[in-house]
């Protein structure tokens, strides 16, 4: 498997304006939002009381303060047929975490900081992060002595396996370019919660990623509760595992899971995901916390995601721990091919449009009184039908 590609197979460049013959070729890009519209001129009336006849007969007569249409909301920028800048030596790596306005590359093993072309930044103006961890990038950097080296993001390839959610109005994108995501939740404190486990899945089909559930802390399992919520996972044919930090059972299950993969790693606060990292790979000092007696909620030890290069082979993604995940930004309409166990049921219902909600003669719900789909399942699918945005 490559993880680094030496070249890019689509820039994802908007059509060339023009190509001058020599690789390079002019592209339109929009202006950022502050500067969407011309400015207007502020000193009109202090030049028509001025009284200097000559610089009032050479002001405009007239003022245009409405845009030519989108074209004028834009800029042009030269770039090679390759979408990379021409600023010296280009080099590939993968980002392995973002600080702010700097991400973190590993360029073969080595880390270094960089800075995103402003180009880039303008053209992701309706995402959150302009560049994500898992991205796989070309950069130039330089290197001076005394100090470590600074590089500059130029391009980035088209991403493929993204675990996606609502952000405000914006969507999210938690890692990009990764195989599997890995749905930690957990037998006891914070309880499990099948309709978290059912959001992520159905994130991450939506977004081309083999969803793994991994029921952690087995060892408080004492009434089997997790057990139930697994089995109904693995009925449906998803890739499930029991881990324990504390007996050591299903670790090694883990590790060969995340072996030679690029896998992230989700679930609410609390469930032990630095914990599960820490036991597969030993040495690795992620911090952990604890979870709160009363409200049994988990604090938030990790605070950004970070890509982890594996000894044995692979990367992993640890995330942030979330108490929500909104998918408002999938069309309702799409969420019954995400619940598997509908699907051969959902042509039988006497209406096209059904919703599988109200509506009477509807295959699925009748699946559901007869236990072919489990109660709980389609009691998941209701919540997140009827408000994607919360839980």
């Amino acid at each position: 498997m490559t993880l680094l590609p030496n070249a890019f197979d689509n820039t994802g460049m908007p059509p060339s304006d023009k190509n001058d013959g020599a690789g390079k070729r002019k592209v339109r890009v929009p202006f950022r939002r502050n500067r969407s519209k011309p400015a207007r001129r502020k000193d009109w009336k202090d030049l028509a009381r001025g009284g200097d006849e000559h610089k009032v007969d050479d002001a405009a007569a007239s003022e245009s303060v409405v845009t030519k249409g989108s074209l004028s909301r834009q800029r042009t920028v030269i770039v090679r047929d390759d979408g990379v800048a021409t600023r010296g030596v280009v080099q590939c790596g993968i980002i392995i975490a973002v600080r702010g306005l700097f991400a973190e590359v590993d360029v073969q093993g080595r880390i270094i900081s960089c800075t995103v072309r402003r180009v880039l930044r303008t053209r992701s103006i309706d995402g959150r992060n302009s560049v994500i961890v898992g991205d796989r990038v070309h950069i130039t950097f330089e290197e001076k002595p005394g100090l470590p080296p600074e590089g500059v993001i130029e391009a980035i390839d088209p991403r493929h396996g993204e675990l996606r959610r609502k952000s405000g109005r914006r969507i999210h994108t938690m890692a990009a370019n990764v195989d599997q995501a890995i749905i930690v939740s957990s037998a006891w404190e914070p309880m499990p919660k099948p309709e978290l486990i059912d959001r992520y899945v159905i994130a991450c089909l939506a977004g081309g990623i083999a969803p793994v559930v991994c029921m952690n802390k087995m060892d408080l399992d004492m009434g089997g509760g997790a057990d139930t919520v697994l089995e109904r996972y693995a009925g449906l044919n998803y890739r499930i595992v029991r881990t324990s930090t504390v007996s050591g059972n299903g670790i090694a299950d883990l590790r060969d899971l995340l072996r030679d993969k690029i896998s992230v790693i989700a679930g609410q606060s609390g469930v032990g995901k630095s914990s599960l990292l820490n036991a597969v790979q030993p040495g690795l000092g992620l911090i952990v916390g604890a979870v709160g007696e009363q409200n049994e909620k988990g604090r938030h030890t990790t605070t950004t995601a970070i890509m982890i290069r594996l000894a044995f082979g692979g990367y992993v993604v640890d995330t942030p721990g979330i108490r929500s995940f909104d998918i408002s930004m999938i069309p309702r309409n799409e969420f019954e091919a995400y619940f598997e166990e509908f699907v051969p049921f959902v042509e039988k219902c006497k209406y096209p449009s059904c919703t599988h909600t109200h509506e009477d003669h509807c295959a699925v719900k009748e699946a559901v009184e007869s236990g072919a789909i489990h109660p709980q399942r389609y009691e998941s699918y209701v919540h997140v039908f009827s408000d994607p945005g919360m839980m």
